[in-house]
């Protein structure tokens, strides 16, 4: 590993009530109505590169070149992957390398690189490698860390959540199927994955009627002594009663097993026998039975079959660029069966081609889900071989990548495509209306540049409890709830007092931004903040930033108007007049949107909070009773404020409970002696 250390480039900043006492307002009058203007031209290549001027850039290279000259010195030629870091030790770029040194060595040919990378090496006061045996080896581990450092110069896959999966559970004499997202952990048979929990609800929903199987948990299973409601609308056998016996409802696991397994064929024969031979017997009513289970099964396959040779457990990934963005759309397919689709928008550079933005979606996408046998691709991929041969070792078996020129499997991959172009022009469209909003909010607040980060504050409490303070985010592509935050108040004396719980939320926030990005280098200050109040909150804010030393934000104050009517809000800047803006001004809408979205998730915070508090008991304070001496406790006398009541004698009588924890349990309701 080479280290090398010098001072960073100075970089750029930004962050951030209620019913106010109604101030005379200036009208601001709606703009005109141009067409909505396309992506600004002067984006940087990505979110977050700043255009440092010629000279700076000039002077940062000499210096970043001069690190990494001195680090291919001592650089070996085997494989392995490198993290170029700046001044503050963040990752700038991770990469693998099948030769370490010849790839570092091409960053210091300047001549050779792009101007993105240019200022990355610019950048760059520190370089660290790990080796490894092989370049597979490499792939794999670059695309974990660059998952786990988000470094801001990769093709960065952001929406990476989990997905659903369906779950027949095993080791029970009655297994249950449920729906599941999560690590594999629980024993039992894993179905998908499903694109969406809608998918798999539903799914579920269908399979419950097809084959009566339960899908109440095991607690419940066991309390139960008639059926519930599922049986009596025919979506469950009612095992936990016995209305079916352990023989009976294991073959119907196994016909569950097998349809999701790609067997439908035979499980549709089987059911259609068994209705012909119910209804030769003139046991209509069973007959019915079986008719509305084949009905079930007809419902997921009209959703879910496909029937494309050769298609069985494979995933058809396309991309589709436009306007420097790329959308990349993903089909599940298993055992034969549509599972759904989701569309990403990875973050890359503009001068990136579809084939390197697949390559490195691909090996961040697979990092940390199964890898189906076969994809299906748009295009080749950048080091298609070295990627495949990736996927085969994590997977443990032969994964298939494939570029379908013609036939079926390329109408798959055409009908992607057709997804993808047209989540991008929605996602176009939708980037260039929000552009436009954020350019007049910009412009109400006095703001020198188009915001790319909003924030918005709000409070929510009753009466002082379970008091919260809450943060939204938004930007060019939308809210940004990966960025929201909650704030439980902590000053004592602050529930209930809006002016005190704000400033107590914003000096949190902004003391700790100041702390971990006191450069503004990580995206993470705002360009603009919205309160959600009047001039009292505005102030309050305003004596935040300056007790802080923070002068350049642009913060105003949104409060509602007379009676709360919606439409009338003041928006209140620091020392002007607060401004009405005309009713149907597109920036009115834009602000209203902010601020209910903050009331939103203030509110569904505090509700959260709430429930959790009624949820603690006065048991949870005695030392020594846990979650079985409590559920003891709270079955012998019925309520908590019963065991406070109680004597010791009564407590020393609750199995579970020995004689000292009872005196500890007395003692700390009655004091001791």
């Amino acid at each position: 590993m080479a280290r090398a250390t010098r001072k960073p480039a100075t970089k750029d900043p930004t962050l951030g009530g209620k019913r106010a006492p109604q101030e005379p307002a200036i009208y601001r009058d709606a703009p005109a109505s141009p067409g909505l203007p396309g992506l600004r031209e002067d984006t940087a290549d990505y979110v977050g590169l700043s255009r440092e001027p010629a000279e700076q850039l000039e002077g940062g290279l000499a210096e970043g070149v001069e690190v990494l000259a001195r680090a291919v010195k001592t650089l070996p030629m085997g494989p392995g992957v490198y993290r170029m870091l700046n001044a503050r030790g963040d990752p700038l770029y991770v990469g693998k390398a099948r030769s370490l040194k010849r790839r570092v060595t091409a960053y210091t040919q300047l001549s050779k690189l792009p101007r993105r990378l240019q200022r990355m090496v610019a950048e760059t006061v520190a370089l660290e490698v790990t080796t490894t045996h092989t370049e597979v080896e490499a792939l794999l581990l670059e695309s974990n860390l660059i998952k786990r450092f988000m470094p801001r110069y990769n093709v960065l896959l952001r929406d990476d959540k989990s997905f659903p999966y369906i779950l027949i559970a095993g080791a029970h004499d009655y297994p249950q199927i449920v729906k599941h997202r999560g690590s594999h952990e629980r024993e039992g048979h894993y179905y998908g994955p499903f694109a969406s929990a809608g998918a798999v609800n539903r799914t579920v929903t269908a399979l419950e009627k097809a084959f009566l199987l339960r899908s109440c948990s095991d607690a419940v299973f066991n309390q139960r002594s008639r059926p519930c409601l599922l049986y009596q609308i025919k979506r469950c056998s009612a095992p936990c009663v016995g209305r079916v016996d352990r023989a009976e409802y294991a073959a119907l696991v196994e016909d569950a097993l097998d349809f999701l397994s790609g067997k439908s064929s035979r499980v549709q024969q089987d059911l259609a026998s068994q209705m012909e031979s119910a209804a030769e017997r003139l046991d209509f009513e069973a007959a019915a039975r079986y008719r509305d289970r084949i009905r079930a099964l007809a419902h997921i396959q009209s959703h879910q079959d496909i029937n494309i040779e050769g298609v069985d457990d494979a995933d058809v990934v396309a991309a589709q660029q436009q306007a420097g963005q790329t959308c990349i759309q993903v089909f599940f397919f298993r055992a034969g069966r549509n599972y759904g689709n989701r569309a990403y928008f990875p973050s890359h550079d503009k001068q990136l081609g579809p084939e390197e933005v697949l390559a490195a979606f691909v090996a961040q996408f697979y990092d940390n889900k199964p890898v189906p046998k076969q994809l299906l691709l748009s295009h080749p991929l950048a080091e298609q071989d070295l990627i495949a041969a990736a996927l085969s070792q994590k997977a443990e078996r032969k994964v298939d990548l494939a570029v379908p020129q013609r036939g079926s499997k390329r109408n798959l991959v055409e009908q992607a495509l057709s997804n993808a172009r047209d989540e991008l022009a929605r996602r176009l469209a939708e980037s260039s209306a929000q552009r436009r909003l954020l350019t007049g909010l910009g412009e109400l607040l006095g703001a020198d540049t188009t915001p790319e980060r909003v924030e918005v504050y709000d409070n929510s409490h009753i009466g002082g409890s379970n008091a919260y303070g809450a943060m939204i985010v938004a930007g060019p592509e939308g809210f940004r709830k990966n960025a929201y935050r909650k704030f439980a108040i902590k000053q004592q004396g602050a529930a209930g007092d809006d002016y005190a719980m704000m400033r107590e939320v914003l000096t949190r926030r902004f003391s700790r931004a100041l702390k971990e990005d006191p450069d503004r280098s990580q995206g993470q200050w705002p360009d603009a903040v919205l309160i959600d109040g009047g001039r009292g909150q505005l102030n309050v804010a305003l004596e935040v930033f300056a007790d802080l030393g923070i002068e350049d934000l642009a913060v105003a104050g949104v409060a509602k108007g007379p009676d709360r009517d919606a439409g009338r809000e003041r928006i209140f800047l620091p020392e002007r007049q607060p401004i009405l803006l005309q009713p149907r001004d597109p920036v009115l809408y834009f602000i209203q949107r902010l601020r209910d979205e903050a009331h939103r998730f203030a509110i569904g915070t505090h509700r959260a909070g709430r429930s959790k508090a009624r949820l603690t008991s006065a048991l949870d304070e005695v030392p020594g009773v846990g979650g079985k001496r409590k559920k003891a406790l709270l079955l012998h006398f019925g309520s908590a404020r019963a065991v406070q009541r109680a004597g010791l004698q009564d407590l020393e009588a609750v199995e579970g409970i020995s004689k000292a924890v009872a005196k500890k349990i007395y003692d700390h309701f009655h004091g001791a002696p």
